[in-house]
């Protein structure tokens, strides 16, 4: 689970602060050394970790406490504010004003871009009712194209490939495709790479060039640690990124990537993958991200997740059959199924 150790780590030390009468530098230094610890231990930058502890004694020792108020409720609240700095301060939305708009994956090999990019095409489906059309760009990988395919299939999103080495022409003509059908969006999966790779660098902007795309997301793993800043600066500077999308956080990872990318790239998160399921994608929400971490949690993602799964109708219908007595099993296996 993400933040799962930073999260208990963080929680342990607030919890020692709030038995305090008031925040003074002695005990603030100690609630800090403690902060610090969990954080580098969640693999975030040492910069980073040092400039936010700095931030958060400035803050603490700064404040003027109101009698309502417990000298570890504002300690909390100074650490939460913080978080929220480090993570970016407020969701940042994807462009979708071009007519298609077309999204571009980028990213190393293995990071689990065509496998984002179907997760993706089904959460802008569902978000904005719209129509998403996949492009098969990485021409390279073995069954790449035949993976994307798949993933088209089980989600009934139709997939764009061509029979060509000439993958800003392929890009090309799926625009025009798109135009012609009436498709919303397209969502290009490209093939994997390393930023110091000139060739493959040199393609993915004459893809640029050609179709002008309204986002340029980063897809890289969470669990490769510190390196992903290397990673998000190398691609960034060859091609203007919009946003990363980290995957994997769902698994054994630090998330201090998530802690660190924002301040040390100046690149967005955008979303975060959370399962290996195709609706497993979410909007990267930092206020939401600080209050799981330090243990506040995030009703507000629980209720969006379960209006997404819930039918309202046919729930407030079983109320009525369960209240009149005519409540079946047939009743029982749809609320079961949807629990599911």
């Amino acid at each position: 689970m993400m933040f799962e150790t930073l999260s208990e780590n963080l929680q342990n030390a607030i919890h020692k602060i709030k038995g305090y009468g008031k925040i003074t530098e002695n005990n603030i230094a100690e609630m800090l050394r403690e902060v610090r610890l969990a954080l580098l231990e969640a693999d975030v930058n040492y910069q980073v970790v040092k400039e936010f502890t700095n931030k958060v004694k400035e803050q603490a020792l700064g404040e003027e406490v109101q009698r309502s108020i417990k000298p570890g409720d504002l300690f909390v609240k100074i650490v939460k504010d913080e978080l929220v700095n480090l993570l970016g301060k407020e969701t940042k939305a994807l462009n979708l004003k071009g007519q298609p708009a077309v999204l571009m994956l980028v990213g190393l090999q293995g990071s689990g871009k065509t496998t984002t990019i179907a997760k993706l095409a089904n959460f802008i489906r569902k978000k904005y009712h719209k129509r998403p059309l996949m492009l098969a760009a990485d021409i390279y990988r073995p069954a790449a194209i035949q993976q994307l395919q798949q993933l088209g299939r089980e989600l009934n999103i139709d997939v764009y490939s061509e029979n060509s080495k000439d993958v800003a022409i392929i890009a090309n003509n799926a625009i025009k495709y798109a135009q012609e059908n009436n498709y919303d969006y397209v969502l290009i999966d490209t093939a994997g790479r390393l930023h110091i790779e000139d060739e493959l660098m040199q393609e993915l902007r004459e893809i640029k060039e050609k179709v002008n795309p309204q986002e340029i997301l980063l897809v890289i793993d969470a669990m490769i640690g510190q390196d992903a800043i290397n990673v998000i600066n190398g691609f960034n500077e060859k091609l203007p990124l919009t946003g990363v999308v980290l995957t994997k956080l769902d698994g054994d990872t630090k998330g201090g990537v998530a802690l660190s990318a924002r301040q040390l790239t100046n690149v967005p998160i955008k979303f975060v993958g959370i399962s290996e399921k195709l609706d497993g994608l979410e909007l990267f929400n930092p206020e939401r991200m600080a209050s799981r971490i330090i243990g506040m949690g995030d009703v507000i993602s629980l209720v969006e997740k379960a209006s997404e799964i819930i039918d309202e109708k046919e729930t407030l219908s079983a109320a009525k059959r369960l209240k009149s007595g005519k409540f079946d099993l047939e009743d029982f296996l749809v609320q079961m199924k949807q629990i599911k």
